[in-house]
């Protein structure tokens, strides 16, 4: 998987200097160039995890970009308004998370997003303590979490 993430960047390089324009975009494009090369290339071969995890992370970023955005327009509109709408609570999370790495990234991205922050993470590491400032509803913010960040985040780095 390294070696195809590395001969991916490798071309990318190879075209950003073919076409000698450094812009984010550029790389991007000769990123997915790159990928696309490199998938028709290995078909054949049996591991395929670097063709598939390349698209649910880019998938995911752009999921958490949303995410994000709706948070910050949920908490910028609270602060403008006269009334406050925020009802603050502490949900207790289970984690389907085994390894320090992935709790430790799952628990960063829950905490970028405005409004929720984590609090602690239990001894045994089965439980994610989390300050949520709009808690409607907590099974749904509980199945949102798991649906929308952990699974999707599992998927990527198992």
């Amino acid at each position: 998987m390294i070696k195809h993430l590395l001969m991916n960047l490798l071309l990318s390089f190879i075209w950003v200097a073919l076409t000698g324009s450094l812009y984010f975009m550029n790389f991007f494009f000769g990123f997915l160039l790159g990928f696309s090369v490199l998938w028709i290339l290995n078909r054949s071969e049996e591991d395929h995890r670097y063709f598939t995890r390349v698209p649910q992370t880019i998938m995911f970023i752009f999921f958490f970009v949303y995410e994000m955005i709706v948070a910050n327009l949920q908490v910028a509109y609270d602060v403008i308004t006269p009334k406050y709408f925020f009802k603050p609570g502490i949900v207790r999370y289970p984690l389907q998370a085994d390894t320090d790495v992935e709790i430790s990234i799952l628990s960063t991205i829950i905490s970028l997003t405005p409004g929720t922050l984590i609090l602690d993470i239990s001894e045994d590491k089965k439980w994610l303590y989390i300050h949520v400032m709009y808690l409607g509803d907590k099974e749904r913010f509980i199945q949102r979490i798991k649906n929308g960040f952990e699974k999707r985040l599992l998927a990527i780095l198992r």
